[in-house]
């Protein structure tokens, strides 16, 4: 499969800010609470995007990752996960972890229709490690993954991995990661991302961590022009 990775630093004219401010709407049923924001015009896909461990569906990294896809043409759906949708503050337990996986679930299920194009799944940190479980545990849930700041160790344990479902990924992935994140080193991402059975492309911002800047880094940008090559399939000119 290919796996390569892009090495970015201050490359867009957005690069201290990010540019989009797209309009939202609040959904709240069947259990999926969600900001939800859609193009002028007919969406070419939709995203569904979970936040960290310790935020919420209005955290930076999501609004800006947001803001920029849904200005390229998709509809992007940022949800609460069930542990936070019970409580506003504090981690995941992670006896919690697979009822926060199926709270991904069924935000895919009430989505999808919002697009005739592909959906693609993913999130921040942990958001985005229970997508990818998720998407390892049902290959049909979703057509791309999206991940930023994948956390392939705890800060300071490289000794345990977080890969071990990876082989079973077999949809098309973009990984966006910060070169000095503490929860995986260039290198040992790299090494992760070869694991996955799918083409991978890994973005990487220079001199950010694990909250990837966005509003000093041209992180959302990046992100959305290598959803745009890898998961949609559309050339830039």
């Amino acid at each position: 499969m290919t796996h390569f990775v892009m090495r970015a630093a201050e490359s867009h004219d957005d690069a201290h800010r990010y540019r989009w401010k797209m309009p939202e709407t609040t959904h709240d049923a069947d259990g999926v609470i969600a900001d939800l924001q859609r193009p002028d015009g007919p969406a070419a896909g939709v995203v569904v995007l979970a936040h960290g461990a310790g935020g919420n569906r209005t955290a930076v990294i999501l609004r800006a990752v947001a803001d920029e896809l849904c200005a390229r043409g998709l509809v992007v759906a940022r949800i609460d996960l069930p542990y936070r949708q019970r409580r506003p503050k504090g981690p995941p337990s992670p006896s919690g972890a697979a009822a926060d996986r199926d709270g991904i679930r069924a935000a895919c299920a009430v989505f999808r229709g919002e697009a005739n194009g592909p959906l693609i799944v993913g999130g921040h940190s942990y958001g985005g490690r229970q997508a990818s479980m998720a998407v390892a545990e049902d290959p049909d849930l979703a057509d791309g993954l999206l991940l930023t700041s994948y956390p392939l160790h705890p800060p300071g344990k490289p000794d345990r991995m977080r890969t071990e479902h990876l082989p079973s990924i077999t949809v098309p992935t973009v990984i966006v990661h910060g070169s000095t994140d503490p929860f995986a080193s260039p290198t040992e991402l790299t090494d992760a991302a070869a694991l996955i059975g799918a083409p991978v492309r890994i973005v990487e911002i220079e001199k950010v961590g694990h909250n990837l800047n966005p509003e000093k880094k041209p992180t959302a940008a990046l992100t959305a022009d290598a959803v745009d090559e890898v998961l949609l399939g559309r050339v830039r000119s």
